[in-house]
């Protein structure tokens, strides 16, 4: 089904066509004085210089073979020469049932799919989640859920830290608590314990612990950094360790991303790129692109047009040592070889920008990706608190994600018993669902590369741009339908007819964007565009709910048609958010 931006347009080029101008001229856009008209076309100003006439003649010429257009009821040309339009009635309503019957609302998938891979998540094993990791999941799974909705093949990999430094000091640090383990027996020869000798409670404080040692214990640090090199070297009682940490820490991991409801197609980690590592930096040294520069080995990247200096990527340390970016290149690597993408999104934290320029840049100069390869680095901005630094718990610490999806439920309890609509027991299992959606659409509707504050109290308000609200009013739409069905009885072949007052073709107006929003959300990888969206398309349902009639309307047709209006907002409304990765009560 074409968008409707794309109809209107087209006609206005045949308009322009006709009339003797170029059609690049013929662009509409949305109006921005909607009081005036709901959409406009400015190019009669900008042909006035090439074609030598005054712009409003030129938007007459154009306006006059307007005027039998059925599209549009009311075409004017305004001074200095801007063309203002209204939208026929009748047109809308034919698309309105276009978008009600067909696939996808009436979306047409892309017609060339391509492969995308989304990494993101970014978790550390033998870490809890926390609010840090809040952003790259939510907005990367919403990313992923938006470029398959469009038609492009998207896996999401969380691409987990599970290799390096941080391996070896929970090893070295559990070496000490429990040296009578078979791991650290050199002369034990049987099968290693299939039960991890911990728990994740026991990990999650093992590795802090270690950490803090190595800080201020430099022996204990390098017998940590032997035990990271025996680990990567294939150390057969470390490889078995490493297998428990794996183990323990991907079930806890898998279960508070479940809870956010985010899922990965992919559970790799920095560990799986480790064998491409030797091979990609011979490549890189034979195509002569690495070189060593103060012992290090290192690829240049700066490019005419940069603005200022970029550093050179470092492939290998002076000491032999691997870096971040060793990593994600071998990451690609591998990818390139499972999957051939045609586009990758990385959502990271956006002080890792020059990190990813580095990586992108190396992986092109290389070869390791096609030219036409697309990259993106989607840098999200922090979650702070009211005082505008990072968000933390009311003792100054790090919050667990589990303990803020837990906080924000609890609130969104309260505010659910406020009303007293629905029984303790409802109301529980209803906050979790409004407090996930007060969660993701709090940070969803903040574009990705701001900071934002986490203000608890209005994002599970009912009132103004929240998840909550987005909810009441699906909620609300849920409760008429369910009202006519109990009334009228089921009807499925419902017509929706031309509008007659001003807040239902509102309405209209706003749920004819849906396609051309979608396309334009996954196109710019801003999935706060339709939490604006569906912001605009909420308030435009609660005016028309306030201003209408809807269940006592004594004409059938006419009440019939208000039915699959409020039906069609509410399949867009729930489509929208289950991009956006939360689901709507029944009732609130």
């Amino acid at each position: 089904m074409e968008k409707l931006l794309d109809i209107i347009t087209n006609e206005m080029q045949a308009a322009f066509t006709e009339g003797g101008y170029d059609a690049g001229y013929a662009k509409v856009t949305l109006s921005n004085r909607p009081d005036l008209c709901e959409y406009q076309c400015n190019g009669a100003m900008a042909a006035a210089k090439a074609y030598k006439k005054k712009p409003i003649d030129i938007a007459n010429d154009v306006v006059e073979r307007l005027k039998e257009s059925r599209y549009f009821e009311e075409v004017t040309a305004v001074m200095p020469g801007f063309i203002n339009l209204k939208l026929s009635g009748a047109f809308l309503s034919d698309y309105m049932n276009g978008m009600r019957t067909g696939e996808k609302l009436g979306l047409d998938e892309v017609k060339e799919p391509k492969t995308v891979i989304v990494d993101y998540g970014g978790a550390n094993v033998a870490k809890p989640l926390h609010v840090g990791h809040l952003r790259a999941a939510v907005i990367g799974e919403a990313i992923k859920r938006m470029g398959r909705f469009v038609g492009h093949k998207v896996i999401g990999d969380v691409h987990l830290g599970d290799w390096g430094l941080q391996m070896g000091l929970i090893i070295e640090e559990l070496k000490e608590r429990q040296p009578e383990l078979p791991y650290f027996d050199e002369s034990y020869s049987g099968e290693y314990p299939s039960e991890a000798p911990f728990t994740i409670s026991e990990l999650e404080e093992i590795y802090p612990a270690a950490s803090a040692k190595s800080k201020v214990d430099e022996a204990f640090k390098a017998r940590a950094q032997e035990a990271t090199f025996k680990l990567q070297s294939g150390y057969a009682p470390y490889r078995a360790i490493w297998r428990h940490i794996m183990n323990v820490s991907l079930a806890d991991l898998k279960k508070n991303y479940a809870n956010l409801n985010v899922e990965f197609d992919l559970w790799k980690g920095e560990s799986d790129a480790q064998p491409y590592i030797p091979d990609m930096i011979d490549s890189l040294i034979e195509k002569g692109l690495a070189y060593e520069s103060q012992g290090a080995l290192v690829v240049d990247i700066a490019e005419e047009t940069d603005s200022k200096e970029l550093p050179p990527c470092i492939i290998r340390k002076s000491d032999g040592a691997a870096l971040y970016a060793t990593s994600d290149l071998a990451t690609i690597v591998e990818r390139e070889k499972d999957f051939k993408p045609d586009h990758y999104i990385y959502v990271v934290d956006k002080r890792q920008d020059l990190h990813f320029t580095q990586v992108f840049r190396v992986a092109k100069k290389a070869g390791i990706v096609r030219p036409d390869c697309r990259m993106d680095f989607v840098g999200f901005g922090t979650m702070n608190g009211k005082d505008g630094k990072p968000f933390k718990t009311r003792e100054g610490g790090v919050m667990r994600l589990e303990d803020l999806i837990a906080q924000i439920s609890d609130a969104a309890y309260a505010r659910i018993m406020e009303n007293r609509t629905v029984s303790e027991d409802e109301a529980k299992d209803t906050a979790k669902i409004v407090g996930l959606a007060a969660l993701k659409y709090g940070d969803l509707s903040n574009q990705a590369t701001k900071d934002y504050v986490f203000d608890i109290d209005r994002f599970t308000s009912f009132e103004g741009n929240t998840g909550p609200y987005i909810l009441y009013t699906i909620a609300r739409i849920k409760s008429i339908l369910k009202k006519y069905e109990s009334t009228f009885g089921a009807k499925t072949d419902v017509a929706i007819l031309a509008p007659e007052g001003e807040p239902e073709k509102t309405l209209m107006l706003v749920l004819g964007r849906f396609s051309e929003v979608m396309e334009t959300s996954f196109e710019e990888l801003a999935p706060h565009k339709i939490c604006a969206y569906i912001y605009e398309l909420s308030n435009a349902l609660n005016h028309f709910y306030h201003e209408t009639k809807i269940l006592s309307e004594e004409k059938e047709e006419k009440r019939d048609g208000y039915i699959g209006l409020v039906t069609l907002t509410k399949d867009v409304l729930c489509t929208s958010i289950d991009l956006l990765g939360f689901e709507a009560p029944e009732r609130m």
